[in-house]
């Protein structure tokens, strides 16, 4: 007799897309209470004179399709336009005491915000403030801070570029360089390791690029949830037959077969398309021995043609003419053997390679990869092995062929290419002084742990956010709440209430914001901003929905605010002209960087335009002008993952989620529907330790007894689902499993925070 699988736990066998995907954007009008207004808003998204979806980075095709939406974008935007207020009357009936035992969904659920707030802790409750006093209230305390490093300035990937450029101009006018931003705990492996490899911190590859890949090679991404848009593009290749190898650890179902609502057969056949010609569940923590192994592959391929008397498998006339290091390389790969290789990627040589062989038959391939690869102690390295895979045949640089970083939420890379960067180099500083007429100064700042350790030892005083949910979407929640509550200052500028207000300094202040979708009329009528995408195309967004309230201001007009009252005519920085028309915002853009010559005349092209990437055509900004090949010590990251029963945990995010918004409590394509507090585990690592599926589990970090910050960290009484997912290997939702990472578990070369790849003991719940 089988054992009854636990609650809310189903087998779901529809493909990803097609109606489950309909059905699910209904119910997310519905549940807005916009059901009318909520269609309408949709078919303005990815438009020419319409607003760019606040959820993901993938690229729209050239920005004029009729219909360029998909089901989680829908989420983010119905999020977003959704009917529901909340005001000063619900403050008054909720104190923050209370909120706190609320769950972020319900949270956020409860609607947009329509008044700025400032926190009475006599009451315990939020009450309304009036703009010129929170403005006046910001600057005095900054002001009163003995050193402007003592404050920290954090960016969410969906400000606007024209937003986080005066964010970081009025920070760098207060005087500090302190700018811990999202980019540091999703895709700063990227930022960092790329320009070592490659010289910058982008993906090289173009929409166009696709359609004359002749292979695709997907690492640690899941598109069907965190850019569904990609599934158009995947569908296409895999239509032409082009193969497209998958290395993730879970099954997802998007990368198994799609059906696309776009598709009229498809949807009136209830077919779907088969997107992986061959998906291997590579071992969590396994990517740098895949990729080594591949590499093996590659220049055994090489030596084998060579000696037969071919031209041998490697670009050569590339790797002479363009690269330096690849002696080094090679002697790494000969001398990593494929036991160890086998045993750190949980594959067996015949797949890896059947991969490579893959690869060597293949001129032009693509290889797109997400945070599956980057929230490693070892990202950075992971990233670098990508690019020395690919320089190996030259496929950096031409028509079809590649790296594809998929970058989190819609304008995380372009906050960074307008001056969000603790790291400000010489062009940044230079440009900064030919705008305004100021040197900024050149000291590294603060990156996102950084930050948070600074605030936790008292260092930093203050935090201003723009936008985001910092507090939930770091490690170590423990430590880093009792951080925030230590705060003289924190301002958060925001649509809906989350977490990370309920933390209250003792000063906090909420300031509510337009939204993407919201009309912004200033001065001189009403304004468009601008993203960038994943692949450096940049384009204007344009909101048309009367805002929640006539209390919301702009980010722009929040940020000027804050800077005339902290900063008062220091340095004749044009605040209001700049507000009254964003046109100006992006003439001092230009000034500063160059890349972004006739702004304003490029946005008003169809599909916006393309900022330089030098390495999509072979121009090297590296110290010495070539590709260099880049050698990863080893093949494991963490010494804790080779301990006697100890697992290796990855946090995931759910259909139903976008970062730490949670949208609703299903998972529809793992089959999990109204809750969250599962664990995914293979079912003979559960059978080895006397457990079964349906059981509830305490999980336990490793511990880490070289680390100063070693401490126990658990998470107590989740389920157990039995799931296709290799030995040794375990998942579980992020944020909820955050608490498992220390703060000191992070990538010591880019700072990202190990969230995918946490050594963990699991044991039967008392």
């Amino acid at each position: 007799m089988s054992r009854k699988r636990p609650e809310g736990i189903e087998r779901y066998n529809a493909p990803a897309g097609g109606w489950g995907a309909l059905k699910a954007v209904a119910e997310s009008l519905a549940r807005q209470q916009i059901v009318a207004q909520g269609a309408a808003t949709l078919l303005k998204a990815n438009q020419p004179d319409g607003f760019d979806c606040p959820g993901c980075a993938w690229p729209d095709p050239k920005h004029t399709s009729s219909f360029e939406f998909c089901e989680n974008g829908a989420k983010a935007v119905t999020w977003e336009s959704t009917a529901k207020r909340i005001g000063p009357s619900f403050f008054a009936e909720h104190t923050v005491s209370e909120l706190w035992n609320w769950s972020d969904h319900d949270l956020e659920d409860e609607g947009r915000l329509t008044h700025p707030l400032i926190y009475d802790a006599a009451a315990d409750t939020y009450v309304p403030i009036e703009w010129d006093r929170a403005f006046a209230l910001i600057g005095a305390q900054l002001n009163a801070l003995p050193d402007p490093g003592m404050a920290e300035f954090y960016t969410s990937g969906r400000a606007s570029n024209e937003a986080a450029f005066l964010f970081q101009l009025f920070v760098r006018a207060y005087g500090t360089n302190n700018f811990p931003d999202c980019s540091n705990m999703c895709h700063e492996a990227t930022s960092v390791g790329l320009p070592h490899s490659i010289g910058v911190g982008k993906g090289t590859v173009t929409l166009e690029d696709f359609d004359h890949a002749d292979a695709i090679f997907s690492f640690g991404h899941n598109p069907g949830t965190n850019h569904p848009r990609m599934m158009a593009t995947l569908r296409d290749v895999a239509r032409r037959g082009a193969p497209i190898i998958v290395f993730n650890p879970l099954k997802e179902r998007a990368l198994e077969r799609f059906a696309s609502p776009q598709s009229p057969v498809e949807m009136a056949t209830l077919g779907s398309t088969d997107i992986a010609s061959a998906y291997h569940q590579v071992r969590i923590g396994g990517d740098v021995a895949v990729l080594k192994g591949m590499m093996k592959r590659v220049f055994e391929l090489d030596r084998r043609d060579l000696e037969r008397g071919g031209k041998g498998v490697l670009d050569r006339d590339f790797i002479a003419g363009h690269t330096s290091g690849i002696e080094a390389l090679r002697e790494d790969i000969d001398a990593t053997r494929w036991e160890d290789i086998e045993l750190m990627s949980g594959l067996t040589r015949s797949a890896i390679e059947s991969a490579g062989d893959v690869y060597a038959k293949s001129k032009n391939v693509i290889l797109c990869y997400g945070m599956g690869v980057t929230q490693h102690r070892n990202g950075t390295a992971n990233v670098q092995q990508i690019a020395n895979f690919l320089m190996l045949r030259g496929n950096i640089g031409r028509e079809g062929a590649g790296i594809c970083p998929l970058r989190g939420h819609s304008n995380v890379q372009g906050d960074r290419t307008v001056g969000i960067t603790e790291i400000p180099n010489a062009a940044l500083i230079d440009g900064m002084e030919r705008a305004f007429g100021f040197r900024p100064s050149a000291a590294k700042g603060h990156n996102a742990i950084e930050a948070i350790e600074a605030i936790i030892d008292g260092r930093s005083k203050a935090l201003v956010c723009l936008g985001g949910n910092l507090a939930v979407a770091m490690s170590d929640p423990d430590a880093t709440f009792a951080g925030m509550r230590k705060l003289d200052l924190a301002v958060h500028l925001t649509t809906k209430v989350n977490r990370s207000h309920l933390l209250t300094a003792k000063t906090t202040i909420v300031l509510p914001v337009l939204g993407r979708t919201d009309a912004d009329v200033q001065a001189t009528g009403r304004q468009s901003v601008t993203v960038e995408d994943s692949m450096s195309m940049v384009h204007a967004s344009r909101g048309f929905l009367n805002p929640p309230s006539g209390d919301l201001r702009s980010e722009p007009a929040i940020i000027a605010g804050m800077a005339k009252a902290t900063l008062g005519d220091r340095y004749g920085i044009e605040w209001d002209a700049m507000i009254a028309d964003y046109g100006r915002i992006r003439d001092k853009i230009e000034v500063v960087f160059p890349d972004f010559k006739d702004f304003n005349a490029r946005i008003r092209e169809p599909g916006g335009f393309r900022l330089s990437v030098p390495a999509a055509h072979r121009e090297w900004k590296t110290p010495n002008q070539k590709a260099c090949f880049l050698v990863a010590k080893g093949l494991s990251e963490d010494p804790r993952v080779l301990e006697a029963n100890v697992l290796t945990l990855t946090t995931i995010r759910s259909h139903d989620q976008y970062n730490t918004t949670i949208y609703g409590l299903d998972d529809r394509y793992r089959g999990v529907f109204g809750r969250r507090d599962v664990i995914f585990l293979n079912a003979k690592d559960l059978a080895e330790r006397g457990l079964a599926d349906g059981d509830t589990l305490d999980v336990e970090a490793a511990r880490d007894h070289a680390d100063p910050d070693d401490r126990p960290r658990r998470v107590k009484r989740l389920t157990a689902v039995a799931y296709n997912i290799p030995r040794g290997s375990a998942a579980g939702y992020y944020p909820e499993l955050n608490t498992l990472v220390a703060l000191s578990h992070y990538d010591r070369q880019s700072g990202t925070p190990s969230f995918k790849s946490i050594p963990i003991r699991i044991t039967r719940a008392a």
